[in-house]
């Protein structure tokens, strides 16, 4: 910052009408760049606690049975780990159990929003060139939050709206909507605050979701417990505003209260900071770069190694969790027709644990092929803040470049994903007295699904290839075909459609046969896809 410039900055007010000039301009902006991803998580994370609904309402057309699936997880302390507690043997609270996973989801959707409309943008200098114009300077993070807070508003219409429209109570289906919209609300202004911190995203990111996850762990290790640790998460305390059980309306009171708060903050720390930078100054690297930077491995190794250990750390608690709710599985579900029907389907066994491990497993797939899309994507955001272009203007091929990333889009979901199917087994075969058959059974439920994964890898690294500008359209791939998969095990879409996901053509282990045919054609789409990303980038230009 020049002398003059210091000079201005500090006879003008911290806050004033010009500092948000031009935010109806950059909302207009932000709107445009969000066409696609805005409506897309909106309605997905609105409607999946009403499609969660209507499948409880299928498999339980008796009240006895919500009677006792309620009574078997107020008795698994894994299930009430993995989703919470349930409050009522109503339908609407036995249906929306596992939608609480929603108020995380929305979560990570108003994280990503908010950074890559602030930080990205400083880190990018495009801020300082936006900036340097009529803009003021709470305009970009004004027209983020108005974006974002609206996205989340309409994703709590839209839940309160499906759910009602599900036959469920009118005062549930707001409070569970109210209870949505305000998590998006107050992790994008704990993202705003992140923002602040650092001049990378990367830390950012990391910063934002590092709280969510610790949120997550005191929920669920306070809900497991006694359930002190819980209303120390803000996670913890949209599941105490408890649809469809005598709802508490007073809890969005502290969560609205947070949010206010980290608003207020993230403004004022904006205020007393340079475009750019972050409050946490960057630490000065060695003047001698070590042996392991010498090529671009060692470099994809040191952009990617933090986010690959976070992952793998959290698939092997998940599978932990997973291995100690398997039998409590088979109690909670035996007996009903309709559930027998619907393992068949999804788990290829007529054995409930088998079943929920297969299904367990797969849902950790989809979670394993977002990372790798992350993974992948880091060429993306290498490329768009030109350290690509430096990279590749000494002795170092494209190809080689492309694959020192690519590895990890490959390895990192095989060895997250190997890991938590060990972790299951080793709970599951350590309470059911046969470890040396349920572990191996478990792995290899985790191996045969990375095929599936490995065909989103490639879906993204050939969007990249190709048409760079739409690479991040391969979260909305990953995103529909989750959709796909679940509303299409309930027999609501054609099986067209639902052959379509990758992930439903694994062989069901451990419930069934080993069948290589499948296999094999995931991947070898998976290698035509990433060969075609590879080949596509070799001969386009840098952007």
């Amino acid at each position: 910052m020049t002398t003059a410039i210091a000079d201005r900055a500090a006879a003008a007010p911290a806050f004033g009408g010009g500092d948000f000039a031009g935010t109806a301009r950059m909302l207009r902006l932000y709107l445009r760049r969000d066409r696609v991803v805005l409506p897309l998580w909106t309605l997905l994370i609105g409607l999946m606690p009403a499609l969660q609904v209507v499948s409880v309402k299928d498999l339980y057309s008796a009240q006895a049975d919500l009677d006792r699936f309620a009574a078997t997880t107020a008795d698994s302390p894994a299930l009430i780990a993995m989703y919470g507690p349930v409050f009522s043997s109503e339908l609407g609270s036995i249906g929306t159990w596992k939608a609480g996973a929603m108020y995380s989801m929305i979560a990570i959707a108003t994280v990503l929003t908010v950074i890559r409309h602030t930080r990205v943008e400083e880190e990018t200098g495009r801020a300082e060139l936006v900036g340097a114009t009529s803009i003021g300077r709470f305009a970009g993070l004004t027209a983020t939050l108005i974006m974002t807070y609206a996205g989340a508003l309409l994703a709590g219409i839209a839940c309160a709206l499906a759910l009602y429209g599900a036959d469920l109570p009118g005062a549930g289906s707001v409070a569970f909507g109210a209870a949505l919209a305000t998590s998006g609300i107050l992790w994008g202004s704990i993202a705003a605050v992140a923002a602040q911190v650092s001049a990378g995203a990367r830390v950012a990111r990391g910063v934002a979701f590092g709280a969510l996850g610790a949120a997550f762990a005191l929920r669920a290790v306070g809900d497991a417990g006694n359930g002190v640790l819980s209303w120390f998460s803000p996670i913890g305390w949209c599941l105490q505003i408890r649809p469809y059980a005598e709802e508490r309306w007073w809890v969005l009171i502290p969560l609205s209260a947070v949010a206010v708060l980290a608003t207020a903050a993230a403004y004022v720390l904006l205020g007393n900071r340079d475009t750019g930078s972050g409050l946490i100054a960057e630490r000065t690297g060695p003047s001698m770069a070590s042996a392991g930077l010498a090529g671009p491995l060692g470099l994809a190794w040191r952009l990617q190694r933090g986010t690959l250990v976070a992952w793998t750390v959290g698939f092997a608690l998940y599978g932990l969790l997973i291995g100690g709710a398997v039998n409590s599985v088979g109690d909670m579900l035996d007996g009903s027709a309709a559930v027998r029907d619907m393992v068949t389907r999804m788990g290829g066994s007529q054995e409930l644990q088998e079943s929920f491990i297969t299904y367990a497993i797969t849902m950790l797939a989809a979670a394993a092929a977002a990372y790798s899309i992350s993974a992948a994507l880091r060429l993306h955001d290498e490329e768009s803040s030109t350290r690509a272009e430096s990279t590749l203007s000494g002795a170092v091929g494209r190809a080689r470049y492309a694959l020192s990333h690519i590895g990890f889009a490959l390895l990192g979901p095989a060895a997250a994903l190997l890991l938590s199917g060990a972790a299951i087994g080793v709970v599951y075969g350590a309470s059911d007295g046969d470890l040396g058959a349920r572990l191996p059974q478990s792995i290899a439920a985790a191996a045969v699904q990375l095929p599936a994964v490995w065909v989103v890898t490639g879906i993204a690294v050939a969007l990249y290839g190709v048409v760079p500008r739409f690479a991040p359209v391969a979260w909305a791939v990953l995103s529909a075909m989750v959709v796909i998969f679940f509303v299409g095990s309930l027999d609501g879409l054609p099986q067209w459609m639902v052959d379509l996901v990758p992930f439903v053509h694994p062989p069901k282990l451990p419930g069934a046969q080993f069948q290589a045919e499948p296999v094999l054609w995931l991947l070898g789409i998976a290698a035509a896809l990433v060969a075609v990303g590879i080949a596509a980038f070799r001969r386009r230009d840098l952007h």
